[in-house]
């Protein structure tokens, strides 16, 4: 664990990142913790944008990075809308900053992850390269008909329920030229295997912009 101190023990989300190391510096003691600094890959868009399809279809066929579904982790006690569901946030950065610690990055899949003012003032956030933003997009009528499509459990049938995907799948179309940046990919009339080939596609050409190759990445302790 990055955020425990190896020399005296302490436990901070908190401590200085240098990337010239890279290494993570502890407040106490100034013991100074090589890691990797791998980008972070999120993919996103509302409820019937396509994002489970895509995500089930991609974990385990990818060998160089790791694809997880960020509703594998939520439980009640997340639900916090008064700071913004701020510890949900926190928890899925740290868990992806250990995992991409074994040399490959993380590809979380979730809705509320593709909001950058979510992710960006997170504590966590320090610990990657960078984070890139994909959107899964559709048209509302291919949403709602989706949404509609969905067995009863997923309570997704519901008027205002649909009204409210259409509005936040809107927010990421108009989100436009705001930094950082949010690729948008529209789903509506693209067959499933394109769909998933086009995001495959982004993750590449997002590995291949960085300065780590995270497979051949050595991690020491200094």
């Amino acid at each position: 664990m990055i955020n425990v101190c190896f020399q005296c023990g302490a436990y901070r989300a908190d401590k200085i990142v240098d990337p010239r190391g890279p290494v993570a510096i502890c407040p106490e003691c100034g013991f100074r913790h090589s890691f990797l600094r791998l980008p972070l890959l999120v993919v996103s868009g509302a409820s019937g944008a396509g994002k489970s399809t895509v995500c089930n279809i991609l974990v385990g066929r990818t060998k160089n990075v790791v694809v997880l579904d960020a509703d594998i982790l939520w439980r009640a006690e997340f639900n916090s809308p008064a700071d913004n569901y701020r510890a949900f946030f926190e928890v899925w950065l740290r868990m992806c900053k250990n995992i991409s610690q074994s040399g490959r990055p993380v590809v979380l899949f979730g809705a509320g992850f593709g909001v950058p003012h979510n992710i960006e003032p997170c504590l966590e956030r320090r610990y990657f390269s960078s984070v890139e933003y994909l959107a899964l997009v559709c048209s509302d009528s291919s949403l709602a008909e989706r949404l509609e499509r969905r067995p009863p459990w997923r309570d997704s049938r519901a008027a205002e329920v649909i009204a409210e995907q259409q509005r936040f799948n809107q927010w990421f179309k108009d989100y436009g030229a705001s930094k950082p940046a949010i690729t948008l990919l529209d789903t509506t009339d693209v067959e499933v295997n394109e769909t998933v080939e086009q995001v495959r596609s982004w993750i590449d050409g997002c590995l291949e912009a960085t300065d780590v190759s995270p497979l051949d990445a050595d991690v020491g302790r200094s």
